[in-house]
Order: C-alpha cells, then structure tokens, then sequence
C-alpha cells in the first residue's frame, strides 16, 4: 500500500487482491505472492495443492451466491454491464492510472488544522453549524416502513409454512418457553436474510486493512461454510482510531517481551492476587494523561459501565441520559434501581427541562423529597450518531442545578483534541469539571479494557465498592503493556512526533472524507471532527445491499439496522483511522459513488460544495 508505519518506519506493499488460505502470503500489485516470481504467482483461485474435491469448486463460488451479485438498479445497461466485467481484479488504490481530480493536497510546509473547537462563535452556533441530522424525505420514509412490514409478512408466511432449519431440543413437554418468541421469529426470518453481512470472521490485524474469511450459504443464511479463500479489504468499520492496532512496532514488541516475562493472566481479580506494579503505573500513567488526580483500570470496556455505575448510584438517586447511549450504561442503570429520566439527544433546552422537574419536583416515590444525588449521563462520542457532546453547556448546567457528570469518552479518548485527550480537550476545558471521567481502552489504544477516572477519593472508593475491580479478573500483562505503550506515544513521552502525526491525520481524513460524502450528496449524521461516519441508507434491503457491494469492491464496512438503530435510520457506519492514506480514502469515495448511485442513496436536499475538497 505503501503506507507509513509510524511505529517500525517500515513500508508495506499490500494490495486489495485476494488471498489464499494454503499459504497465507499476500499478493503484490500484478498478483503475485510477495517474495515469489511473476510466473510462479499464487492462483486467485485455486490453492497450490488440491485439499479435496469440494474446495476449489466453493473458491470459484466466493463471490456468486446470489447475495454477492453487485445490485445495479439505475444504471442497467450495456455500458455498466461491461464495466463490471472488465474490472480489474487489483484494487490498490496506488496503481489506478487515473489522477484523483477530487482534491487539493496541502504541502509539507503546511500544517493540518488540529482537531479542536474553534471557539470563535458561542458553543451552540458552532455546535449547529458542525452537526448535521438532515430528515429523511417523506416518501423515502414511507417506502422504509412499507418495506420492513412486508418483510416481517413475508417472515411470517414463511414460518407458516416451512420448517425452520433448527436443532429442535428433546424432553422439554411442560416447561415454559425460555426465548422470547418475537425475537426467535425477527432473528430466523427477518435477520436471518441479511445475517451474512455481520459476524463476518476475519484472519488478520486490523489496520487499514483487514483479511476476510469468505463463506457462503446454501439454504439462504440458515448455515454457512468457508470457501477455503481469504479477501484483502479496506477497512472502514473496525475502532482503530489512531493505527495502534498493528502486529509490528513498538506496541507488537514491547506486549510480546511482557508475555514472554509475565504470561498472558494473572488468574485473579486485583483484591486478591491480581495486582501488580504495572498496573499500578498504568493507573499513575491514566491519571497524568487525563490530568485528574487518580484513576482505575478495568479488563472490560462495557463492564467498566454496566460494573460501575450500580456501585455510584441506588434507588433514591436520579439520572438523566442522553436518549442515544450506548446498552452499557443502560445495562448499569437497570443494575443500580436508579429513576431514570431519559432527554431529547445533545439538547440543552430538553435536559434543563429534566432537570429542573428533578431538582424542583423531588422523588415522587418518596413523597416529593429530594433526590440522594442527581447525574447527568452522556458521551463524548456517540457511537451511533457519530455526534459530539456539547460539554461546555452541559458543565454549565450542571454546576447550575448540582448534579454530577458522568462522561463516557469510550469513542472520543485519543480521537479528539489537539493532544488526543478526550472531548474534554477538544473542547478546552479543564478535566476536573467533570466528576467521572470514563473511557475504553479497545480503540484509539488498540487494547482491551477500559478506565474511570476523578478525584483520589472517588477512586479510592471505586477500589472498595466497584464489582468489577473486586471480583474479575485483572488485566492481562501484554494488555496492559500495549496500552501503555500507545498511551506514551500518544503523549510523546517516546521522544518521538509519531502521536501528535497520528492525531493530526486522523482529523485530516475525518475532514476530508465527511466532506467529500456531503459533496457525492448522500446524508451523514454527527460532527464533522467525529471519526465515526454513519451514511443513511433507511431501506432494511438496501443495508445488506451495500455491504454486499463493497465487499466484492474489497472494501469492508458495519452496516446498523433496527433494533440497533430506529426502524426509519437504517445506515451504513464508517470508522476512520490515521492509518489510512488518501488514496485509499479515495478509492472508498469512489465506489460509494458508484453505488449511491445504483441504490438510489443520493437523499440529501443540501447544497453541495462544487469546489474541491483540500486534504
């Protein structure tokens, strides 16, 4: 690809070809194996030595089962048709021999704008001239809901009659059923027709690129089975933030020294003989990072949520949450017994509104006396929507009414402000403003787990009470060692510029990509500083579609649909990275285009930008 690595300073050819499972080498740009010559290349096809009759015959299907058959519904002609066919089977980005005519590029002597507020109009202006949430034409709205009813009809003419094609247990005549029957039938006959296009098994890091395991089905998704052939894909749906997800560098070197010196678990929990002196280090090295006084680290991001927040909370205590958190802090809130009271997302007339009625109103369980503690609950990046608190207003209000501010920066830790810090520093304002500050360690560090961070005596109380800290399991010592690792360099305490470069091109590609999707006229919901991107296709078909599209374009994806989104938001979500480069960014664009305009997935209303876009 011929991507920098800022951790090794080594330069790797790659190349979106696929690959064979017999060897696991990755083609070069004319496809052959890297290190092998030009005519003694691996067969695309075919492994080099037959492994049975039944295997070359399922790598000749990777790509024609019905569901891999690129949709083209607007541009159905002769013309596509050959497109389509004589499309070369190499997808770098680098070898296309026509010049991207989309963008400027800045020189070296120029510098990138940092990924923070700009501050010059008050928070609200510029928070609603950064965000958009563009409504969804009303007729595509209907065709939405026409279209997802007349799956769950058409689901449940199927389950009338057919059989199901699933284990049927025995000697059960009595019991009570233990599934919910609405969701066995969504998940058979509703899921189940796009359930190739998640769970997709991959065989490699994932960087900028990934490898996918293909696998076809025979009986439309009831069960699958591998073709014995792998797919070297860009990868836009993996949290890799800042590139630390990598098998070589620093990170790579420094977790594998410490797993060869400290094993891979401790086989305890930290109260009893699971602590150790770094994890100790990696709390004191949190803690500076942040700028708070102290900090607790957890083995798991989402109970690091749902763990702790029973611990902070109890039935005479009121929070008020954003209504698009994430199933974590939902998941904590039910635990605690907690009166939750649930506002309009990032908006600051609905959460006073709530707030005043708690404050005002008291407990009306306990005959209107006031609450133990009020908390307002919110994150820095929503993971959905791909918007951005607005945590100066929400800290004004909270000072105002007394209530505490729990921030979950599990998405915006490293992948925002000029330091990396959180939201907290993209938007300048001091850490201690905030009473928990929580985040995870499965993104922006390329780890595991996950952090709270505050005051000493809020932590120290954690240490005593927090469910996760007493009874699971530590944090593994290779674990440990990669966030650290990160962490430094993130911090420059390398003595090296690789971090502030790596938080400098991931707000560079977050520009440059949200811009240039508003340009092709598809609809984007969030901030334009959010790295995470979900493009609105609304059609439940059209998700699967999409997803099935790019990957015969080698280009991976996540597409989202209900009930993890609203019936009407179905989307396609885009996580970008500072590993990639703007050629592959282009290469995405570029095939988004082409599908947008096959899909019909061009809703915006907006005025497009005819000017180039600078990278």
């Amino acid at each position: 690809m011929g991507n920098f690595d800022g951790d090794s300073g080594t330069v790797f050819e790659q190349s979106y070809a696929t690959t064979n499972g017999a060897n696991g080498k990755l083609p070069n740009g004319n496809g052959a194996a890297i290190g092998s010559p030009s005519n003694g290349g691996l067969n695309l096809n075919h492994a080099e030595e037959p492994r049975g009759e039944a295997e070359p015959f399922l790598s000749q299907r990777k790509f024609s089962a019905p569901a891999y058959t690129e949709i083209r519904t607007r541009r159905c002609n002769a013309n596509a048709a050959a497109e389509a066919k004589n499309r070369s089977p190499n997808y770098h980005p680098e070898k296309r021999s026509i010049a991207n005519g989309h963008a400027k590029v800045l020189r070296d002597h120029e510098e990138t704008q940092p990924n923070k507020v700009e501050g010059i109009l008050s928070p609200e202006v510029e928070h609603s001239q950064k965000t958009s949430f563009e409504e969804v034409p009303l007729h595509t709205a209907c065709l939405t809901y026409l279209g997802f009813y007349l799956l769950m009809i058409l689901g449940y003419i199927n389950q009338l009659l057919f059989v199901p094609k699933v284990a049927t247990e025995k000697g059960r005549e009595g019991y009570v059923t233990l599934y919910d029957a609405f969701e066995s039938f969504y998940s058979r006959y509703v899921y189940r027709r796009i359930k190739d296009c998640w769970n997709r098994p991959i065989c490699s890091v994932p960087g900028d690129e990934l490898t996918l395991k293909d696998r076809v089905s025979d009986d439309y998704g009831w069960s699958f089975k591998f073709t014995g052939t792998e797919t070297r894909c860009l990868n836009l749906g993996s949290y890799n933030y800042l590139g630390f997800a990598a098998a070589t560098g620093p990170c790579a070197d420094e977790s594998e020294e410490k797993a060869r010196n400290f094993g891979l678990a401790y086989c305890s929990s930290r109260c009893e003989l699971g602590n150790n002196e770094q994890l100790q280090e990696l709390e004191s090295l949190t803690a500076r990072y942040l700028g708070v006084e102290d900090a607790i680290v957890f083995g798991m991001g989402f109970a690091t949520n749902a763990l702790n927040l029973p611990s902070l909370l109890g039935p005479n205590c009121l929070v008020i949450s954003d209504e698009k958190n994430h199933a974590s802090i939902i998941l904590g809130l039910r635990l605690s017994g907690a009166t939750t009271k649930v506002f309009k997302h990032n908006n600051m007339r609905d959460l006073e509104r709530v707030l005043r009625q708690g404050v005002c109103y008291g407990n009306p369980k306990n005959g209107g006396k006031p609450y133990k503690k009020v908390m307002i609950l919110v994150e820095g990046i929503f993971s959905m929507e791909g918007s951005i608190v607005r945590l100066p207003e929400i800290i004004a209000l909270k000072k105002k009414y007394k209530a505490y501010l729990y921030l979950d920066e599990a998405h915006s830790i490293g992948a925002m402000g000029s330091h990396g810090k959180g939201v907290t520093d993209y938007f300048n304002v001091d850490p201690k403003d905030v009473d928990i500050l929580m985040g995870t360690f499965t993104k922006s560090f390329g780890s595991a787990g996950g952090y709270l961070a505050g005051t000493k005596k809020l932590i120290d109380f954690l240490r005593t009470n927090s469910h996760a800290h007493c009874y699971a399991s530590s944090i593994s010592p290779p674990i440990a060692q990669q966030i650290m690792t990160s962490m430094k360099t993130i911090m420059g305490e390398d003595g090296t510029e690789i971090g502030r470069r790596k938080i400098m091109q991931l707000a560079r590609n977050t520009r440059y990509f949200r811009r240039r999707l508003a340009q092709l006229g598809v609809i984007t919901y969030g901030h334009e500083d959010s790295p995470v991107v979900p493009m609105l296709v609304y059609l439940f078909s059209k998700i699967g579609a999409v997803v099935r599209t790019l990957t015969t374009r080698h280009i991976a994806v996540v597409g989202a649909g209900f009930p993890a989104t609203p019936i009407m938001e179905g989307r396609i979500r885009f996580c970008l990275s500072a590993a990639h480069t703007k050629e592959q960014l282009d290469y995405a664009l570029e095939a988004i285009d082409e599908i947008a305009d096959d899909l019909g997935l061009k809703y915006s209303n907006k005025p497009r930008d005819p000017n180039p876009i600078i990278y």
